[in-house]
């Protein structure tokens, strides 16, 4: 193995020591209870090994989501078939739901909003009939749809098993479009 593939495998399990240890530590404290002291000597890696890769607890947390959530929104802006979106909404969903209960009981949630307004910003930025807006109105419908979807998504994953997931894409779609349509009305 080539040096550099060998530093690159050591910044590798770093961050993945360092993720393992952040969840367990989750599990019984808040996130803004969990210092880096206490994160790497759980982790099993030095202080320098931590700030290598992070600057602070919540890079670690960003981190470990922003790809997972990326996915979702790569595969709705990449208008995959509803199907197969679906299963990997799900597969997001079953496998994250832990950590994304715990990030509502461990007061890390806004991390996870953060990284999905990111993904409707950059889903609705490359949407081409919302552009015909003026850019008040879009900035506005953003966030007013970013935080409402959230909502829709996180009531569900809450009370999960109630409804099924195409009721929810259903939903929506029509809370999408019934505002759109609405403020097309407007203008």
């Amino acid at each position: 193995m080539s040096a550099t593939k060998h530093a690159q495998q050591i910044k590798e399990d770093s961050q993945a020591y360092i993720t393992t240890a952040l969840f367990q530590l989750l599990e019984t404290k808040d996130l803004g209870e969990i210092t880096v002291t206490a994160l790497v000597k759980r982790a099993g890696v030095s202080r320098m090994a931590f700030y290598r890769n992070f600057e602070t607890t919540a890079d670690v947390i960003l981190k470990y989501f922003a790809s997972k959530i990326n996915q979702v929104f790569d595969d709705v802006i990449n208008q995959v078939p509803t199907e197969e979106k679906l299963t990997e909404i799900d597969h997001f969903f079953e496998t994250l739901s832990h950590e994304l209960k715990l990030a509502v009981d461990r007061h890390y949630e806004y991390l996870i909003q953060q990284l999905f307004n990111d993904g409707m910003r950059r889903y609705y930025d490359q949407n081409q009939v919302w552009q015909q807006l003026p850019k008040t109105q879009q900035r506005y419908w953003i966030a007013f749809m970013s935080a409402g979807v959230y909502a829709i998504w996180r009531e569900w994953l809450l009370n999960r098993e109630s409804e099924n997931l195409m009721a929810i894409h259903d939903i929506v779609g029509k809370f999408q479009s019934s505002t759109m349509l609405a403020l097309k009305e407007s203008n």
